[in-house]
């Protein structure tokens, strides 16, 4: 079987809809959604209504739970003053702007999808087999993803969260980030995704129109400054940090 699998698309819809066209491409039996489909971008009803009417299979994000549940923060444990101000901006924007009927399909995605392809066992998550929003970086040292291994019961284990994508063979299990959708932060504004076929994995970049998804961004009361981020790939922006919480030694 081939499976495509991709997250993060964090209300982008043009990059949505050219990875959504690539996967018909590529002729899947099935495809994944890892969440954080709100936050940031202009589109979050368009974007969430696209994987409901696609009746996409897809796990909760923390920026889904954080959107669909109103919470007060997105769960995203910024380290950087000015960018918990900007994500504070986005949050409320995004839970100001969702549906109600789109915020209870938030609140309704699991934690968790398992199957078994080709003989392997697949666990999807959004951040990691241990918490939502555990951030899995790929220079996180090999014991902390061996204790993973050991704990989840799986062959295959994919998430996203960290918006950087990478592949890494611990012992027998395979760990895959399928990069992101939306708001990439590889330098690369190419949107991405993963796909699985007989227990490989390719990670299949798509090139979209980042300046309307950026234009979007601008016309709205969001912060300016995720508009350059997805024109840059996720580029460090003068004054800011966008590196994510340093949690590599857990």
């Amino acid at each position: 079987m081939r499976i495509a699998i991709f997250s993060d698309i964090h209300g982008n819809l043009p990059a949505l809809d050219a990875v959504l066209a690539d996967i018909q491409t590529q002729r899947v039996d099935a495809a994944y959604c890892l969440g954080d489909l709100v936050g940031y971008g202009a589109s979050p009803n368009e974007c969430t209504e696209r994987i409901r009417s696609l009746r996409i299979p897809t796990v909760m994000g923390n920026y889904d739970e954080g959107v669909g549940f109103d919470r007060d923060e997105c769960g995203c444990a910024y380290t950087n003053p000015i960018d918990q101000a900007l994500g504070d901006r986005s949050l409320m924007w995004t839970r100001n702007q969702t549906t109600s009927e789109n915020k209870n399909f938030l609140m309704s995605l699991s934690k968790e999808i398992r199957f078994e392809v080709d003989g392997r066992r697949v666990l999807l998550v959004h951040g990691s087999p241990r918490r939502m929003n555990e951030y899995l970086f790929e220079d996180r040292p090999a014991s902390s993803f061996a204790r993973l291994a050991a704990s989840s019961d799986a062959d295959i284990i994919v998430f996203g969260h960290t918006h950087k994508p990478y592949t890494k063979l611990i012992g027998d299990v395979l760990f895959v980030n399928d990069g992101s959708v939306g708001k990439p932060k590889d330098l690369d504004p190419r949107a991405c995704y993963a796909v699985l076929d007989k227990g490989e994995v390719r990670l299949q970049r798509v090139p979209y129109d980042a300046a309307a998804a950026a234009r979007a961004i601008r016309a709205t009361d969001l912060p300016h400054e995720f508009a350059a981020d997805i024109e840059t790939g996720g580029a460090p922006r003068s004054g800011h940090n966008e590196t994510d919480p340093d949690i590599r030694t857990q």
